[in-house]
């Protein structure tokens, strides 16, 4: 090809990039067309929690007007406190909130090293009967959860841990996903010839899992303990198994518990759960920040 044309053909190719410069109306309409779909899902996910806060500055008449209201009037604040008041009334609420915390807090600690040191033995050993058992693991994952009530609480009634917090953290720091979650992404992350030159050096089988896999493997950790954490947080079913006053409730079955036959102060349940949401939130940005800095650490170091 000569000169002369390969000038011709830049010439060409930059007009036309110039042209495309030149229409801000599709520049305008493609970004519509990107954005709005994200605009009006975003509404669609925000739109539950907006519709919680107002009703949580309401009394019980205005709940139910039609239209249902949608903004906040100009004495929301005591609306809100009214609600608030209500809710403590009815609910040693504060009491139930550190039980939510705790179990939540001790089912993703346990959870998070237990499920990574399966995962860890899974990926890093060969052993004699590793697939068989790796298979029914995976199995298990196949069982509903709604089979297992009624044998879940034989046993916690058997361990006497009825009405105990042990018995909603305990039964699950070893479970199926969260064993498989790390296996896989091990096996994945994890050069043996890493773990090989350890050994070399001298270090043990738990240093190499607490010293040289456990760095590699924090975003799916921090991904893990977010799943594990929201899991524990809005677990009904097992608190009503095996909770039986309500100073050991947790907030969703305290929340519950405000369910009456006759009425339902629907004003102190919202404020209720507008104050369990603060928890999940300062988790996912504390765990969100953590798998963003170690993923960029690590593209950095690539």
């Amino acid at each position: 090809m000569s000169v002369q044309a390969t000038k011709t053909i830049k010439e060409k190719v930059f007009e036309e990039r110039l042209h495309r410069k030149e229409n801000p109306f599709k520049i305008f309409l493609n970004k519509a067309l990107l954005y709005l779909p994200l605009v009006l899902w975003t509404i669609v996910v925000v739109f539950p929690f907006w519709y919680m806060l107002v009703l949580s500055t309401k009394g019980k008449a205005e709940i139910f007007n039609f239209p249902p209201p949608m903004t906040m009037s100009k004495d929301f604040l005591k609306g809100f406190m009214e609600n608030y008041n209500n809710l403590l009334a009815q609910l040693p609420f504060w009491k139930n909130v550190w039980n939510s915390v705790y179990i939540a807090v001790m089912s993703t600690l346990t959870s998070m090293f237990f499920c990574s040191l399966g995962g860890f033995g899974f990926a890093i050993y060969d052993f004699k009967g590793k697939k068989i058992m790796f298979n029914f693991m995976l199995f298990t994952m196949m069982i509903p959860s709604i089979v297992s009530i009624v044998p879940y609480f034989v046993m916690m009634n058997w361990l006497g841990w009825i009405n105990k917090a042990r018995a909603l953290y305990i039964p699950g720091m070893a479970n199926a996903f969260g064993i498989f979650l790390m296996r896989q992404y091990i096996n994945s992350s994890v050069p043996l010839d890493l773990v090989d030159a350890a050994r070399v050096d001298g270090s043990s089988e738990f240093g190499i899992y607490w010293r040289i896999v456990l760095p590699l493997i924090s975003p799916i950790l921090g991904s893990y303990a977010i799943i594990t954490f929201l899991g524990s947080w809005n677990n009904y079913m097992g608190p009503l198994v095996v909770l039986r006053d309500m100073e050991s409730y947790t907030i969703p079955v305290a929340l519950g518990a405000l369910k009456g036959l006759q009425s339902v102060d629907y004003g102190a349940i919202m404020v209720g759960n507008v104050i369990s949401v603060f928890p999940l939130l300062i988790v996912f940005i504390f765990f969100s920040k953590m798998i963003i800095d170690k993923v960029t650490e690590g593209a950095l170091k690539g």
